[in-house]
């Protein structure tokens, strides 16, 4: 049976959750990109203490030079205290060659982890674990599942980051257009959806106008090692009903616990690409 791994807006929110879920994946303080919160080393140490199942942490972002000293410092400390560091640059291959680490790797290169040829290429570089892409479909799911030598956590609930910007582009935006400097959450509106972006300390990120749920294809994708869940933009009681829905999914409900997800939502919920095929067009 697939496992669960989810998001946490908040660290006490696992209290909420945590009988219901199999292991947790935190962004870790100005080395992570696409989380709702990051913790530093004190608060993720601390959390250690205290919750027992699988614990990823998410170094994810692309460093620059003055990153790669809290970067070594962070796989140091917490190698072989997590299950896997999640990773986009490739800083963090060489660190772990370098540093002989114990702790496997998470390739996580978001949109790029399309295939299983790519996924088995970085296998043999220590990453035990392919983070798949949420833009390709169920079948190529379950194709790439066939031959990946990784295990494979795959979305399949909540928003789903579109792109992330190392430019402030909402303060900019604000200055070109001479408004008042305002922080928090807003919205682009296109073709009647809001779409949410928000600034924090590493740039400006852009997230999917609707939560992915994919309870019905969850049933569908058994042999899946992990699933992921982005509690992004949701409260923790709502967010625990979402995931009890899942847990006790069947054929028999399926058809109205993704329902309940769906009024819980105001019926912001979509498939997501798992039903659409990207097309590649040639100009002649």
């Amino acid at each position: 049976m697939s496992k669960i791994l989810t998001t946490l807006n908040q660290l006490s929110d696992y209290k909420k959750i945590e009988s219901d879920i199999d292991g947790v994946v935190l962004g870790v303080k100005d080395l992570s990109v696409n989380y709702s919160n990051t913790y530093t080393v004190e608060e993720i140490e601390s959390f250690l203490k205290t919750f027992k199942k699988e614990v990823f942490l998410s170094v994810n972002k692309n460093m620059h030079k003055k990153d790669l000293s809290l970067l070594e410092k962070v796989l140091k400390t917490f190698d072989g205290k997590v299950n896997g560091f999640f990773y986009y640059d490739i800083a963090v291959v060489n660190f772990k060659q370098k540093l002989q680490l114990k702790t496997p790797l998470v390739w996580a290169q978001e949109h790029l982890t399309t295939n299983y040829s790519t996924m088995n290429y970085w296998y043999d570089f220590g990453a035990n674990y392919s983070f798949v892409s949420a833009e390709i479909t169920l079948e190529e799911i379950k194709e790439i599942k066939k031959h990946a030598k990784s295990k494979l956590i795959v979305p399949i609930f909540g928003r789903i980051p579109m792109f992330t910007s190392n430019r402030f582009l909402i303060t900019n935006y604000h200055s070109y257009f001479q408004l008042d400097q305002k922080k928090g959450h807003f919205h682009l509106e296109k073709e009647g959806n809001q779409i949410p972006i928000e600034e924090y300390e590493e740039g400006t990120i852009c997230y999917s106008p609707h939560y992915l749920n994919g309870l019905k294809e969850s049933l569908l994708l058994k042999e899946i090692d992990y699933f992921y869940f982005n509690s992004y933009g949701i409260d923790i009681v709502t967010y625990q009903k979402i995931i009890n829905n899942y847990k006790k999914a069947t054929k028999e409900n399926q058809d109205a616990l993704e329902q309940e997800i769906d009024f819980l939502l105001e019926g912001n919920t979509d498939k997501g690409f798992l039903y659409k095929e990207t097309v590649y067009k040639v100009k002649s």
